[in-house]
């Protein structure tokens, strides 16, 4: 007998259920105009889930993907810490990139049920 979608969802490391979050985060911001720059941008140990670009502004987007609501909202799991990251690999992105002179952080929280996604959710200019 052949194994449901939920217990394959379940049976994905975190890197694999990321990389789904992350692809879907990339279509949803493709349908609202957005123009993908980078995805998974290293700068030594700094890294951005996706680097991308709307009407002259750069956009530092940190996803945020759950298959259950069990321990909290997607968006409840971003700290302080991870802000502070996320500004430090900005700074590095602009210096590489000195044409970008605005940007805003954002985050996509996407909650996944049974291989569907059920709710995505994108936050705009978020800043700690």
């Amino acid at each position: 007998m052949g194994k449901s979608n939920i217990e394959i969802i379940y049976m994905k490391s975190n890197k694999e259920k990321g990389d789904i979050g992350e692809q879907i985060a990339t279509d949803y911001l493709l349908e609202l105009g957005y123009t993908i720059l980078e995805r998974n941008w290293r700068h030594h140990h700094l890294e951005v889930d996706i680097i991308a670009s709307k009407e002259d502004l750069l956009h530092i987007i940190e996803v945020k993907t759950r298959h259950t609501l069990r321990y909290g909202r997607p968006e409840e799991s971003i700290t302080r810490d991870k802000m502070t990251f996320l500004k430090n690999a900005a700074e590095a992105y602009q210096f590489q990139h000195p044409y970008w002179k605005y940007l805003q952080f954002d985050v996509i929280a996407i909650t996944i049920i049974a291989n569907e996604p059920r709710d995505i959710f994108l936050i705009e200019d978020v800043y700690f």
